[in-house]
């Protein structure tokens, strides 16, 4: 029977030889193929869409093209909603293998060096993976698996994520709304507004990390 770090070893390469075969069998595709196809999926199109970006976000691909992908295909609002819903299932089972996997492993072997960011953002709380969530050049899908590893509580990590998931995937999925709509009738202020919101965004979370150091 395999023991603890032996399982340990053994999930971590499955979970990286999953992503690398996922990003090759998905290297050819077009993110106008993937509109299409969830086009044709009607009604089943937000499950689909779902169930893809919580795999996608647990293998830490880029959630970037799907929040637009969201966008396009279900316009701002359902777009939002859906892709919220998507982030938050995929932050939880994220968090919680990460936390009853690989916690126990890095307090044993990182206890130092892992000391200072474990007590950033264990005090941080909810305002700390609040404004992380802000921060679209951290992937998303490494915060989840970072923060399961931290002895931040599973209620502030909840508790950011959902409050940060909508400020923070909206200007995504607009520009995915709004640049579709630019392309089909040339107007750009809606595409501009969420450029802008997007930085706006960026900067007000980079300048709470700042000054929390």
């Amino acid at each position: 029977m395999l023991n603890y770090k032996r399982f340990v070893v053994l999930l971590t390469f499955v979970c990286l030889f999953a992503t690398a075969l996922v990003m090759h069998l998905l290297g050819g595709i077009e993110p106008e193929q993937l509109q299409s196809w969830l086009r044709q999926a009607g009604i089943w199109a937000p499950v689909i869409y779902i169930i893809f970006y919580v795999v996608a976000t647990v293998l830490i691909l880029p959630s970037t093209a799907l929040n637009l992908t969201g966008g396009a295909i279900f316009g701002p609002w359902l777009g939002t909603l859906w892709t919220s819903v998507a982030a938050v299932i995929a932050a939880v089972v994220s968090f919680a293998y990460t936390r009853t996997v690989g916690r126990k492993l890095v307090v044993e072997k990182l206890a130092k060096s892992w000391r200072a960011m474990d007590t950033e953002v264990r005090r941080g709380g909810v305002l700390y993976i609040f404004a992380i969530r802000l921060l679209p050049i951290i992937p998303y899908g490494l915060v989840n698996f970072a923060a399961g590893l931290t002895s931040v509580s599973f209620k502030d990590y909840f508790l950011g994520t959902v409050l940060g998931i909508i400020p923070g995937v909206f200007p995504f999925v607009l520009i995915g709304s709004s640049g579709l709509k630019a392309l089909r009738t040339g107007d750009i202020l809606p595409l501009i507004a969420a450029l802008g919101l997007t930085g706006v965004l960026v900067m007000g979370a980079t300048w709470y990390r700042s000054h929390r150091t």
